[in-house]
């Protein structure tokens, strides 16, 4: 899409849709590149960071008996990558948010202990279950 057409279409959406209802778990044991799956990189300023975040708050119930959140948050820093990052902000970081299907073990354990009991409950009657 052109900007405009993105623009236009991102103007035309509902306020409010549930994210963690469309966001599609990668499967267990996955490997290789997660590029096009659903996830969101947020990077600038820490305050900035936060303010998105403040906003996505519905997809903490991914983390839950079923599912669980691939989260890191680290400062940009790249010297290891041989890069020159003149375009980013003082003490710029980047956060990355994606979703994992639990694997059959620690879905049993993460139930047995009754950890993200609610999250899970939530998250089922997001999906009609």
């Amino acid at each position: 899409m052109k900007k405009a057409e993105t623009l236009e279409h991102w103007r035309s959406l509902e306020p409010g849709r549930e994210i963690l209802k469309e966001m599609v778990p990668i499967p267990y044991k996955s490997s290789g590149s997660s590029y096009g799956s659903c996830g969101i990189r947020i990077d600038g300023t820490p305050a900035f960071i936060d303010a998105v975040l403040s906003n996505l708050k519905d997809l903490i119930d991914g983390e839950n008996q079923v599912t669980r959140l691939e989260l890191a948050r680290t400062e940009v820093d790249g010297s290891s990558l041989g890069k020159d990052f003149t375009k980013a902000v003082k003490h710029a970081q980047v956060c990355y948010i994606r979703l994992h299907m639990r694997g059959r073990e620690g879905a049993i354990v993460s139930a047995l202990l009754g950890e993200h009991k609610a999250a899970t409950e939530r998250m089922a009657s997001l999906y009609g279950l």
